[in-house]
């Protein structure tokens, strides 16, 4: 497994694969974006990517919007290394805290996450909206 910061071509393939539709170019160079992605024999196997955030009270904190790997290569520690790559990159920017949010019933995630130190949210159960804009 390989894993690297995307360029374009890297990028256009894993939005590709993950999210079958075509990759904004600008994406890469706008404020506060992090992504991953990992490679195994030239393939795209994972990838993840999230936004640095800054507070107002001056501290950062990182958002992690999607992890996913290809199920043929789940469970050989390519989401644990993404995961760590991200955090790491966030953590060198000077974030302090890392949020996510996943499914109750999404058990492979928890268990990564929970493996990784996450903890749940204490603030009680919370629920998620969209807005269409």
């Amino acid at each position: 497994m390989h894993l690297v910061t995307p360029d374009a071509e890297l990028l256009v393939r894993a939005v590709r694969t993950f999210l079958n539709t075509d990759a904004d170019p600008d994406y890469l160079t706008a404020p506060g974006t992090l992504t991953f992605v990992a490679t195994t024999e030239d393939k795209v196997t994972g990838w993840c990517w999230g936004y640095l955030l800054p507070r107002p009270d001056g501290v950062s904190m990182l958002y992690l919007h999607n992890l996913a790997v290809v199920e043929a290569y789940r469970n050989q520690g390519i989401g644990r290394a993404l995961t760590s790559a991200f955090m790491d990159a966030g953590r060198s920017a000077g974030a302090t805290k890392m949020f996510l949010t996943t499914g109750a019933e999404n058990a492979p995630a928890r268990k990564l996450y929970d493996s990784l130190g996450g903890g749940l949210a204490t603030q009680g159960a919370t629920v998620n909206y969209w807005f269409l804009l």
